[in-house]
């Protein structure tokens, strides 16, 4: 039996996947949490074996966590079940250790489906996450957590001898990932960066 975490702050909701959840007969909640503090604390105990995580939470980011708990528990997957279908929200989960995205209006068998794909190392996106890859993958940009990181920095006007020293690389080094930067993201300078970087959400 497949054991499910369930991390968001609307409790109806909660609730619904939970007996949706239960009812599949292949998995079951062990652990249900409202905070992303309450999940840090929950998780000290206990490990499921997927984890259900909403991005907007009231006391963080969901994403953010999400790279912090890939880190602390690799073996763990994490399911990302949100509002949000914007095509850079996806790129930045699955960039920081997600297995896979779910939109809130999808089925709960899609709920279900995707918690036992992710069990066997597969990724998982609901069908309308699915539907937002295909219309973008002509002109996809996938960016890595390094590259998010470093976009990161020069939005907040770091100089590269400033995110050399955050990010514990050369100088050299950072002025090559800026370049691949550029390239990537079809700009001509660090102000086009921060504008792309504003717009399209990627910090």
């Amino acid at each position: 039996m497949i054991q499910v975490h369930i991390v968001d702050d609307h409790r109806m909701l909660v609730e619904g996947l939970q007996a949706a959840i239960e009812d599949s007969g292949t998995a079951k909640v062990v652990d249900t949490s409202y905070t992303i503090d309450t999940c840090r604390r929950n998780l000290i105990s206990r490990r499921p074996d997927v984890l259900l995580l909403d991005i907007s939470m009231p006391d963080g980011s969901g994403i953010d966590f999400c790279g912090e708990l890939h880190e602390k528990y690799p073996e763990m997957k994490i399911l990302i079940l949100t509002s949000h279908d914007e095509y850079t929200m996806v790129n930045r989960a699955m960039a920081v250790g997600a297995s896979g995205y779910i939109h809130k209006n999808a089925l709960s068998e899609e709920v279900v489906k995707g918690i036992e794909t992710v069990m066997t190392g597969g990724k998982y996106f609901s069908s309308e996450i699915n539907l937002l890859m295909k219309k973008r993958v002509d002109h996809a940009v996938w960016l890595t957590a390094r590259e998010q990181e470093l976009l990161r920095h020069i939005v907040d006007g770091c100089t590269n001898q400033e995110i050399a020293d955050k990010m514990f690389l050369s100088v050299e080094t950072i002025k090559t990932y800026r370049k691949n930067l550029v390239l990537k993201l079809g700009t001509k300078n660090a102000a086009e960066l921060v504008h792309i970087a504003i717009r399209d959400k990627w910090v």
